[in-house]
């Protein structure tokens, strides 16, 4: 006979029921209203910057606070606790379109020339046959070790 404690019992709900009350709670309609509300501005607002732009903090931190204060009073008005898994999904699809090209610099990242990487990749190389060689011939090499 399996009991469970009332205790046990009420973590196992909180930690198993609560969640997806919460999640159905800000289901599709939390969703398509920030896609209408606030995404529909936002796209309109950078077809008016050049697309060179995207990538200028400078140019586009205002477009992506009002962005951003959006997603939290779309959620306000329609009781959803902000951040939650539709937005940071939501951010991640706009971070995806407008800014895969931008780094942390703004800058387009891109591998260096081959003469600068070539040397990273060749010693290493060659340290670990040289060490592999050495081993393998002071093992060969044993009579003289006591």
């Amino acid at each position: 006979k399996i009991t469970i404690s009332w205790r046990a019992f009420f973590f196992f709900f909180l930690a198993v029921f609560i969640p997806f009350v919460f999640a159905l709670g800000c289901g599709p309609h939390y969703d398509l209203a920030i896609e209408e509300f606030c995404l529909a501005k936002f796209r309109l607002d950078m077809q008016d910057l050049d697309q060179r732009q995207w990538c200028s903090w400078e140019d586009t931190v205002e477009l992506y606070g009002e962005l951003t204060n959006c997603t939290y009073l779309v959620a306000l008005k329609m009781g959803c606790f902000w951040p939650n898994r539709l937005v940071d999904e939501f951010f991640i699809g706009v971070h995806k379109h407008y800014f895969h090209d931008c780094s942390l610099s703004g800058r387009l990242l891109r591998d260096p020339p081959n003469r600068i990487l070539g040397p990273f990749i060749v010693v290493p190389i060659l340290v670990t046959l040289l060490m592999t060689a050495l081993v393998v011939w002071r093992s060969k090499r044993s009579e003289g070790i006591v």
